[in-house]
């Protein structure tokens, strides 16, 4: 199994920090690589445009370090349309987002790496895309690269229940905690509050009122920008009230551990790759 200690001696993990003879030599080596993919959208009054990026950057570079692979620069664009009614939000369409993706996994593969983990920190809106390319582009067109998508959605399962103490949506307790322990700077304190959607209200009884609830029917309807502004005016979906940078640390720490665990098994995975014979 690989580790941390096999890392060649490399002055970052960022991919857009090294020069090209440093990732040709990592390559002799590794052929494993995390794309972190955020947002540029609204977070309510608490949480910056680049929280999702942020998330993603956390992730990413934790995980990269521990487990001793590189990492892409981040994407800080996603599928946020219904987040356009809130100043500052810049969103791509869902077929512009798979291309970037065939795109970045092309690339990455012409020069080698045959592991390439997207972690996604928007949570949900940007998975349509994410594993929709990650699937087909394998399918399709590069059978020998092996593509997978983590998010914190499913990611912290084991861990979100035993730490918010309210319903986690968007710019909700759990997210804005990770960020305030990671990147203070981009997140206002003094501007946290109970503010949330009441979705039973704005979209029946089978919407999705917390993204780690578990146990509850539901059935997927998406919301227009305006729909949005008359469900949540202020941007925030749930409270944010009880984030603290310890939470965030808690709930930070398992997911680069889970991750880490994951890129571990990755790694020494010598499965079959490519199309099987019949």
């Amino acid at each position: 199994m690989t580790s941390s200690a096999d890392f060649p001696n490399l002055p970052s993990v960022w991919l857009h920090e090294l020069t090209w003879e440093e990732v040709a030599s990592y390559l002799r080596r590794r052929d494993t690589i995390i794309v972190p993919f955020g947002t540029t959208e609204q977070h309510g009054p608490a949480g910056s445009l680049g929280l999702d990026g942020y998330v993603a950057i956390g992730l990413a570079e934790d995980a990269a370090k521990k487990a001793g692979v590189l990492s892409a620069p981040p994407v800080w664009y996603g599928d946020s349309s219904h987040h356009l009614g809130f100043s500052g939000t810049i969103s791509l369409r869902t077929e512009t987002l798979i291309q970037i993706v065939y795109d970045i996994v092309r690339s990455l593969a012409r020069h080698g790496f045959k592991r390439i983990l997207m972690v996604n920190g928007h949570k949900w809106t940007n998975l349509p895309a994410l594993t929709s390319a990650a699937r087909n582009i394998r399918e399709f067109e590069l059978p020998g690269v092996l593509t997978a998508v983590a998010d914190p959605m499913y990611l912290a399962r084991g861990v979100a229940g035993k730490i918010k103490e309210t319903n986690e949506h968007h710019a909700g307790e759990l997210e804005v905690s990770q960020v305030l322990y990671k990147f203070p700077h981009t997140i206002r304190p003094d501007r946290f509050s109970d503010a949330a959607c009441d979705f039973n209200q704005a979209l029946g009884p089978f919407a999705t009122d917390d993204l780690f609830g578990g146990g509850r029917d539901t059935i997927d309807q998406p919301w227009t920008s305006w729909d949005q502004k008359r469900m949540a005016p202020t941007g925030q979906f749930s409270s944010n009230r009880a984030a603290s940078s310890e939470k965030g640390k808690q709930y930070h720490d398992y997911m680069v551990d889970r991750l880490v665990e994951y890129l571990n098994w990755w790694q020494a995975y010598q499965g079959p790759l490519g199309q099987e014979t019949p």
